[in-house]
């Protein structure tokens, strides 16, 4: 029996993201495939273009279209706090393990805006920690990074993000931590003196360092199971022994490689500690 023909567009879909790859370097090939397709398909509608093949031809030529590509690619939905159990939990089962290192290095992978960065930064200036802490945030996307270093969001969402801190446990008011200006909330300085922002990108980059710490969080779930094994295995050769991995709540290392070398520490909230 003969197995059916490719649908024609999935084919166009493919040459693509080769072509992408070939040309630009960034390699989408190996992310969820239906929700990559939609996501290019109503990049095409926002751009006025006809088809797939129309947009190849302009985003191989035009790196200003490869940008907004990646914008509308790249899904960069974040909060301060989000998933405040996440933060409780954290507080309570990785903080006092961190207590123990004379010197701490993070690394948020996939940062998007930097939201969840900055909530990091504070929980761990309230446990009196930040001091001996390297923060390393990176993203494939180089705008979203100019961003996230900024430390500037819209002052309208403070009052959700005073909610979510509230709800962690916060020790403050956190009106403390940001400077309201016209209708931006500018995070303080000493926020931003240990974070490094850089550009990593998950899918072709290597190893940079050893943390203590690794945060993931609902990246993974656009990646498909090839890719999602490849960053596991990226994860695991860059955190020290008894490091901590944090994933979001629809992760797991569950049906992975590396599924036998972590043990779950809170498993409602995905975070693992690697066993040796």
């Amino acid at each position: 029996m003969n197995s059916p023909k490719p649908i024609l567009e999935d084919i166009e879909v493919q040459l693509l993201l080769e072509g992408i790859y070939s040309y630009w370097g960034y390699d989408f090939r190996n992310y969820a495939f239906s929700s990559l397709k939609r996501r290019i398909q109503n990049f095409i509608s926002s751009e006025g273009l006809l088809n797939i093949y129309q947009l190849q031809e302009i985003i191989l030529s035009d790196k200003a279209c490869l940008e907004r590509f990646l914008l509308h690619l790249t899904v960069n939905v974040t909060s301060m706090f989000r998933d405040p159990s996440f933060y409780i939990s954290f507080r309570d089962e990785v903080i006092p393990l961190l207590r123990t290192y004379p010197f701490i290095r993070i690394w948020h992978a996939g940062c998007s805006t930097g939201e969840e960065v900055y909530s990091m930064a504070i929980l761990l200036a309230e446990e009196g920690l930040y001091q001996r802490c390297r923060i390393y945030a990176t993203d494939l996307n180089e705008k979203v990074l100019l961003k996230a270093k900024s430390g500037i969001f819209p002052l309208k969402l403070m009052q959700d993000y005073t909610r979510l801190y509230i709800q962690t446990g916060g020790k403050k008011s956190f009106s403390e931590y940001y400077t309201a200006a016209y209708e931006n909330a500018i995070f303080s300085n000493y926020l931003r003196e240990n974070i490094i922002f850089a550009q990593h990108n998950l899918v072709i980059d290597s190893s940079f360092n050893e943390f203590n710490v690794i945060l993931c969080r609902n990246v993974l779930i656009y990646f498909n199971q090839t890719l999602q094994n490849h960053v596991h295995k990226l994860f695991y050769h860059s955190l020290c022994s008894f490091g901590i991995l944090g994933l979001g709540k629809q992760e797991s290392i569950r049906f992975t490689p590396y599924e036998q070398e972590y043990q779950e520490l809170v498993k409602r909230e995905n975070l693992y500690r690697r066993t040796n």
